[in-house]
């Protein structure tokens, strides 16, 4: 007997091959939604034996037509059994204020052969999915309705549930009888032993029989009120249970890939397979992942991790692997893991990385594992790092493809990860090849900053004329700044690279749209001289909070305008954040589905405005399907697919650290309810990717990527944390929000390179 649906309810009436989505179009097709009696059967399961229970639905069953509307069905559902729940149940999740501790279900006798409410993962689940929409909704989500089924409306478009849950009226709304279309009228002594057994049912349910129990009906209720919180900013949402939210989709997320795919590099969650990169494993979404745990005070879970790490994890693979996703992923993440275990040894606390215990500098000594392997990339003719290095021979490898050229924003992407772990070892080579590399790049002398997206490792000469800040070419841009500011403002020379970037960024690459005049940072694939491309990567969102970020230092803006180092640039370079952030945000306001398309295009003049170019975009994105602002955007069929990629939600992180401008606070939880509505997996599979986000339902890609649990709901949680959280002025972010001190170099390291001097025009002075 399946303990989740003892009376097979969900069997009747419904084709055992039915799939748990609907076929409909956009226009999204009413699905009639009735489940009353389902409501009453699992209420009477609550409380009654098996045999009692069984009886009451079988009475039910046979007077389910004088009982119900004329003309109601069941609710199709699907179910799924928690297979893995890893120790859970004594997890809380508690920032620096407390909030968010679990209830403990431990002194309730559960009877046999109902749900299983005391699991965690059944807790978590049913408050983020039983609220997974509200009024103003679009159609279309995987949960539609179910606030229908309470409230007794059915007028709005719904969908069924995809999984089996208990819900039912809560207190005060609806009724138990039939809706008019007759009357019930069985024995006396049947009908009062059925009212009995629901009475008492609903007693146990709502709490009564003890004040450590929360009644179902009462946390559906809560659940349904954090998710019809105002997004306008004009209420007082909780920011905390939001960021609740984000931890329950994070266990979920992680669950799933621990119950279906533990240890693999690989997580597909709608197949619910795996799949390792090479034999044994890199650790690639575990690694990804720690800091995400500790942060949310996962402890149980970072156990589990710790113990893979410890027992299973090896470098010695005769394998090639990237080094740049190497790098920043796996390096990143343990460096990063160590930093906050060691500073902040309350969070997810583990007593076997406690100071002197064996497990101590675990996640450091795997670091430096990885990096001595790491540095055989470095030992090319020019000093430009190889794209690959195999890990167990220290050797590295040209690229196979653009003529064996690396990718520019690969090379100098590196330097945060490097100059870390020589100030934790002391080892100065980690220093000094990585810092290499910024010379050699920089001695190019690239036209206003811009750099081309290829550089050749045999040579160090750039490759081509590509100038884009998307991919190949963003987080140069990106570390030129932090790399600046990693080392405490010591290091001027990347600020100045940086200024010149972005005064070139200007010049060349920003313009306006039509007719609405968005802002945005075309391409210029055929060099600095050519036409301007307006396309715009999904990665280029990074750039309204590094803009944001490089303006201010980290600390707010308010407090930075008070600074004697605040100018006329700085105000400029705010007001271009803002811009565009507005204009990432339109990106996903444009998709059906309110997520952002891989690459969008914008339609620009024939002779594209410069930056200096008076424009003013609208406010507001009117919803109207034929509004104004959509002429702007235009995404191609090939480039709808959404990858869960952070860069927005992450540049709204910084923009509401230093604005404190609540919009990007709201904008971020509309950001997230659409994730929660269009990327959830049934059965417990977690959240995949999408292969085209601009119809409903979309169409899946069935992979989770690592960044999904290392970025980006890493910053949906600091985006509804404190402030105090990871402050901006006291640590810095790779490029896969792995966050790091800032440090003061001290006597061992310093700058060992000096610019070439430079004409007016920015070009190199032989």
């Amino acid at each position: 007997m399946n303990v989740r649906d003892p009376f097979n309810i969900r069997g009747l009436n419904r084709d055992p091959t039915a799939n748990w989505r609907p076929k409909r179009n956009t226009h999204h097709d009413n699905v009639n939604i009735t489940s009353t009696l389902q409501n009453v059967i699992r209420t009477a399961a609550a409380t009654a034996t098996a045999e009692t229970a069984a009886a009451a639905a079988e009475l039910l069953r046979g007077k389910a037509s004088e009982v119900l509307e004329a003309g109601a069905s069941l609710l199709p559902v699907t179910t799924t059994t928690n297979t893995n729940e890893n120790n859970s149940n004594n997890i809380t999740h508690q920032g620096e204020e407390g909030q968010g501790a679990k209830e403990d279900m431990s002194s309730f006798s559960i009877p046999k052969n109902v749900p299983s409410f005391s699991n965690p993962n059944r807790q978590y689940e049913d408050r983020l999915w039983a609220a997974a929409t509200n009024k103003d909704s679009k159609p279309g989500n995987i949960l539609s309705g179910v606030q229908d089924i309470l409230s007794g409306s059915n007028s709005r478009a719904s969908l069924p549930m995809y999984k089996d849950k208990p819900y039912m009226y809560p207190p005060g709304r609806g009724s138990y009888g039939g809706g008019g279309g007759g009357s019930f009228r069985p024995r006396r002594k049947r009908t009062l032993g059925l009212l009995l057994l629901v009475v008492v049912g609903l007693v146990w349910w709502t709490g009564m029989f003890s004040e450590q129990q929360e009644g179902a009906a009462e946390r559906l209720n809560k659940g349904w009120r954090w998710w019809r919180q105002d997004t306008s900013g004009r209420s007082r949402a909780d920011w905390l249970k939001r960021r609740e939210r984000v931890v329950e989709a994070m266990e979920l997320s992680w669950d799933a890939y621990e119950r279906y795919a533990w240890g693999m590099d690989e997580f597909h969650p709608e197949s619910k397979t795996g799949k390792q990169m090479v034999p044994k494993g890199l650790g690639w979404i575990i690694i990804d992942s720690l800091d995400t745990l500790m942060l949310m005070n996962l402890t149980s879970r970072l156990s589990h991790a710790r113990e893979w790490l410890a027992k299973d994890l090896t470098w010695e693979q005769d394998e090639y692997v990237n080094t740049f996703e190497t790098t920043i992923r796996m390096l990143g993440g343990l460096l990063s893991a160590h930093y906050l275990s060691t500073t902040f040894p309350e969070l997810a606390p583990i007593a076997d990385d406690d100071p002197g215990k064996p497990g101590e500098d675990l996640y450091l000594e795997k670091a430096k594992d990885l990096a001595d392997r790491l540095m055989a990339a470095f030992d090319s003719p020019s000093g430009i790092p190889y794209a690959s290095v195999n890990l167990k021979e220290f050797k590295g490898i040209i690229s196979h493809a653009d003529m064996g050229a690396s990718s520019t924003a690969e090379t100098t992407t590196l330097q945060l990860e490097f100059k870390y772990l020589a100030k934790l070892t002391g080892e100065k080579d980690f220093w000094d090849k990585a810092e290499k590399v910024m010379q050699l790049v920089d001695d190019n002398g690239a036209e206003a900053g811009l750099v081309p997206i290829f550089i050749f490792a045999t040579t160090g000469k750039f490759h081509g004329e590509n100038i884009r800040l998307g991919s190949r070419g963003d987080s140069y841009y990106e570390y030129l700044i932090k790399q600046y500011l990693q080392t405490n403002k010591k290091e001027p020379v990347y600020q100045e690279m940086w200024d010149e970037a972005l005064q070139g960024v200007r010049k060349h690459l920003i313009t306006y749209t039509e007719p609405s005049q968005f802002t945005i940072i075309g391409e210029r694939p055929d060099g600095l001289e050519k036409e301007l491309s307006p396309k715009m990567d999904h990665l280029v969102c990074f750039m309204p909070g590094t803009i944001a970020l490089a303006a201010t230092g980290g600390v707010t803006e308010k407090e930075a305008r008070g600074l004697p180092t605040w100018t006329e640039k700085n105000e400029a370079d705010m007001q271009l954040a803002r811009e565009l952030m507005h204009t990432c945000w339109g990106m996903y306001k444009y998709m059906a589905t309110g997520l952002a398309a891989e690459i969008t295009y914008f339609n620009i003049p024939k002779e594209p405005l410069p930056a200096s170019a008076p424009h003013k975009a609208p406010a507001e994105f009117d919803p109207d399907p034929e509004a104004e602002w959509r002429k702007d955007f235009d995404v191609k069929p090939q480039d709808s697919h959404n990858l869960q990629r952070p860069e927005t939600v992450e540049s709204l992180f910084y923009m509401w650290r230093i604005t404190g401008e609540q919009k990007y606070r709201d904008w971020g939880w509309e950001m997230f309810k659409s994730f929660m509505n269009y990327t959830a997996v049934e059965e417990g599979g977690g959240f995949t990717s999408l292969s085209n986000a601009n119809i409903i339902p979309p169409r899946t890609r069935d992979n989770m990527e690592s960044f999904w649990l290392a970025e980006t709901l890493k910053y949906f949680y600091l985006l509804f944390s404190p402030n105090d959280l990871l402050p901006l002025d006291k640590i810095v972010f790779n490029t896969e929000a792995h966050p790091f001190p800032r440090f003061d170099m001290g006597p061992l390291f310093s700058t060992g390179w000096k610019r070439k001097p430079r004409d007016a025009a920015g070009k190199i002075m032989e």
